[in-house]
């Protein structure tokens, strides 16, 4: 899986090529398929952020610890 911003920015790319209405049917439902794909990845990225800092705020004794936080799917 590759990086939230090399995601994001391919996605963006995708987005951009989309808008311009110029591509045939078939290369615009490949885009739109990577594209849903990307949303997903960038979504599975933002989650497990949210978990982790979750799992940061929740320390009791005022101690900054990270801990593994499993991915979801």
């Amino acid at each position: 899986m590759a990086s939230f911003e090399e995601s994001l920015k391919r996605l963006e790319k995708i987005v951009e090529q989309m808008e311009r209405g110029d591509l045939p049917l078939e290369d615009s439902i490949k885009l739109f398929e990577e594209g849903t794909r990307l949303s997903a990845e960038c979504k599975d990225h933002l989650e497990q952020a949210e978990g982790k800092v979750q799992i940061l705020m929740k320390q009791r004794d005022g101690s900054v610890k990270a801990e593994p936080f499993p991915p979801q799917k």
